[in-house]
């Protein structure tokens, strides 16, 4: 018997983002879900998110380095009081309409369910493919090598998920997308947060993945909607994040196929995600 309570707390990871947290914490304050707490992370050691600090009902913690965001987010729920049951992951660039924490919360009628996921769209109202299928090795080098030049090749929409029927609100699926996630706080503790070597970027798989080894559901809920605006703090150095990106694909792959017998398989991985490192420089990851 888990000794946590119902509530909902939000944890956000900053990295000189005070203008986007402050609209989403304004999002926030319209939920019909009231949040237990909420507490922004501060990965930026000279920011000292005064004008976020005065708003109300916020905790500010400093990180004193940049953690990355899964160590940011492990950082944040070490404050988590017992009265909170379910953690929020949310990007600072992302905004909640007021009924999505309540329709993600009422999707969770199993007590096998782990983490669920919103629809994600951008300003434009386009949905973004953010409950996807783990990624296998040969969906990973093909997605990594034709994503950009062949959109709509097998093996990234495989990865994406396009083929599968949409006929209720909810969907199981491999993992959700980090920039807004609801993760049960008992299946949290219980893998130990987010794997902190994922410094920036499939923090969010390995996550839905060990959830999955461990016999919990992510579930995907097309009837809660988020936007995200989407790259806010990584446009400071967006080459860093785009190596951060295709560093933390070839770390989980690699991972998942460890076999010495497999470094073939792995060098192969590995080059095709420097060509597609290369191929992505001044386009978005997806």
């Amino acid at each position: 018997m888990t000794p946590y309570g119902t509530g909902v707390a939000c944890i956000t990871v900053s990295y000189y983002s005070t203008d986007a947290l402050l609209d989403l914490l304004a999002s926030l304050r319209t939920s019909t879900v009231p949040l237990a707490q909420t507490i922004v992370v501060n990965n930026a050691v000279d920011d000292d998110l005064r004008a976020v600090r005065e708003q109300p009902g916020v905790a500010v913690i400093d990180a004193g380095r940049n953690a990355g965001y899964g160590g940011a987010v492990n950082l944040g729920a070490q404050s988590l009081a017992d009265s909170v049951g379910w953690i929020l992951v949310a990007n600072p660039d992302t905004l909640v309409e007021p009924g999505t924490i309540g329709a993600l919360l009422a999707a969770a009628d199993s007590p096998h369910v782990g983490s669920l996921g919103p629809r994600v769209t951008d300003d434009d109202g386009v949905t973004y493919p953010s409950a996807r299928e783990l990624p296998s090795l040969r969906t990973g080098i093909g997605h990594a090598l034709f994503a950009n030049p062949w959109p709509t090749n097998p093996w990234s929409s495989r990865y994406r998920g396009d083929s599968r029927a949409v006929t209720t609100t909810t969907r199981e699926t491999g993992w959700l997308s980090g920039s807004f996630v609801l993760v049960r706080r008992e299946a949290f503790e219980q893998l130990g947060g987010f794997d902190t070597s994922f410094f920036m970027y499939f923090e969010d798989v390995d996550l839905g993945r060990r959830l999955g080894e461990a016999g919990w559901t992510n579930l995907y809920v097309t009837d809660a909607t988020v936007v995200h605006h989407g790259a806010h703090s990584t446009k400071r150095s967006a080459k860093a994040m785009n190596r951060a990106h295709h560093e933390s694909a070839y770390r989980y792959l690699a991972h998942k196929y460890s076999a010495w017998w497999l470094w073939p398989l792995r060098a192969a991985l590995r080059v095709a995600l420097t060509i597609r490192e290369w191929s992505t420089r001044r386009r978005p990851l997806g």
